[in-house]
């Protein structure tokens, strides 16, 4: 049990994201960390090699020199140098002068005691003897050591030189250590700057979160506004805006909604509860029963339809509805879907014309449903012996069907609001309908991936336009 614990504990530390501001912090410190180090990388190995170079000249200097001397005075002379070293003093040079024998004519003091004859690598012409220069340490001390031939006074010689450069590696020591505490002084510093750094420019974002937290449900008509903030933020201000916007349009559709669905499912409740209470207050025959239990009937199928079409709506708005799109004949299916209101059509002499034709990729049954609202609307507010014409036309793009009727129309204030839900013009003009008609016709055909259109005008008539997508190319039913 312990051990699953500490599993899920680990695992999920693991998925916690990282703060984007220790991100920046961690990215800054390590950039400024890595230019600091290649610098004084760089630096360092300038300073060594130049100092590396410094003593390989001097040291070529002291050999053509101690060969000039030789040659020119002979080992007397170097005898008063190489035994000029008093204890404790520092030398720079340690000289040791051997005859053709290898025996020892002259050394500086103590010189056999550090580095042997044997140490040193075999004697060659001055100029190969600097090539071929060997480093040597003992008793904690860096020695370069070079040995060469030369001659004086008819008699060969071999001198052994040993340049001290302790000095140079303890002052390359030295400054490698001070290279290394500036870099992490420098990571240090990096880190902190990149702290003060960062959450100064965090603070914009901490500013918007602050703002977007003090706005609530009935808050949404606020906005953050897109000036002020620093240009990588606007975009976010403008997208926040944008939302709220869409969630302010939101709120208030599904208010307007609920308080028209109350409306609508209220009225045949109460016309039931009203015509029972009624019928209760005393004995009545069975015909005013009959006539009770009829009207109460009437208003549970109105109750039904309402709530089966927002039933589906709701089922369209969350993609749930089943789309089985095949070919077929659209002129066919309107006519067949006339033919079932015509005697509706020939009750108020109304006359219903087709034209068009054409192939629709669609769901027939969707496609039925919505056409049979548009014509049951504009049956509900056609005149007595006015028309109503059905086209259908195909188009590259899209299968377009129009549905015109001469009817009363609509004023152009209420044109935006037709698709909406329990919307109505007039209540006079649909007291016998939910509203839900053309909300529901607008559902299927965006449900189709297309849309829907209306003109109207006052006493002139109304024109519904909808627009289904073509079918792809090789599409099959």
């Amino acid at each position: 049990m312990f051990s699953k614990d500490a599993n899920t504990s680990s695992l999920s530390s693991l998925n916690k994201p990282q703060s984007i501001a220790f991100q920046l912090i961690l990215l800054f410190t390590l950039a400024a960390a890595l230019l600091l180090a290649c610098g004084l990388g760089v630096f360092y190995s300038i300073v060594a090699h130049h100092a590396f170079a410094e003593d390989n000249a001097v040291l070529a200097d002291k050999v053509f020199a101690l060969s000039a001397d030789l040659r020119e005075n002979g080992p007397e002379i170097l005898g008063g140098e190489v035994t000029a070293h008093r204890a404790g003093q520092h030398t720079p040079y340690w000289i040791r002068i051997l005859d053709l024998h290898g025996q020892i004519v002259a050394e500086t003091a103590e010189m056999d005691r550090l580095i042997s004859t044997r140490i040193f690598p075999a004697a060659q012409e001055p100029v190969e003897a600097i090539r071929t220069r060997k480093d040597y340490r003992t008793a904690g001390r860096l020695f370069s050591l070079v040995s060469f031939n030369e001659h004086s006074g008819g008699k060969a010689y071999t001198l052994q030189l040993a340049q001290d450069r302790s000095s140079d590696e303890q002052v390359e020591r030295n400054f490698a250590l001070l290279s290394m505490a500036v870099l992490v002084g420098g990571v240090v510093a990096s880190a902190l700057i990149g702290i003060i750094v960062t959450r100064r420019g965090l603070r914009p974002l901490r500013e918007m979160t602050q703002s977007l937290g003090r706005i609530g449900a009935d808050q949404l008509k606020q906005r953050i506004g897109s000036t002020g903030w620093p240009r990588e933020l606007q975009p976010l201000a403008i997208a926040f805006d944008q939302m709220l916007e869409r969630l302010d349009d939101s709120f208030t559709r599904l208010s307007r909604f609920s308080a028209d669905l109350a409306h609508e499912l209220r009225t045949p409740i109460a016309n039931m509860l009203g015509e029972a209470q009624v019928a209760l207050t005393r004995d009545r025959i069975a015909a005013e029963y009959r006539e009770t239990i009829e009207s109460t009937v009437a208003e549970c199928e109105r109750l039904s339809r309402i709530v089966d079409n927002l039933l589906f709506v709701a089922r369209v708005d969350a993609a749930r509805e089943p789309i089985a799109r095949k070919r077929f004949d659209a002129r066919a299916a309107v006519e067949k879907i006339t033919e079932f209101y015509q005697a509706v059509a020939d009750d108020h002499h109304v006359t219903i014309n087709c034209s068009g034709h054409g192939q629709i990729y669609a769901d027939p049954d969707l496609f039925e449903r919505a056409v049979g609202n548009l014509l049951d609307n504009a049956l509900r507010f056609t005149a007595e012996h006015g028309s109503i014409c059905v086209a259908v036309s195909k188009h590259t793009s899209d299968f377009e069907v129009t549905v015109s009727d001469d009817g009363s129309g609509i004023a152009a204030e209420h044109l935006p609001r037709v698709f909406d839900r329990f919307y109505r013009a007039e209540s006079s003009r649909s007291s016998d309908g939910a509203g839900l008609g053309l909300a529901l016709v607008k559902s299927i055909v965006e449900l189709h991936g297309g849309s829907a259109t209306i003109q109207s005008e006052l006493n002139r008539g109304t024109t519904v336009l909808i627009r289904f997508p073509a079918a792809p190319s090789g599409g099959h039913a």
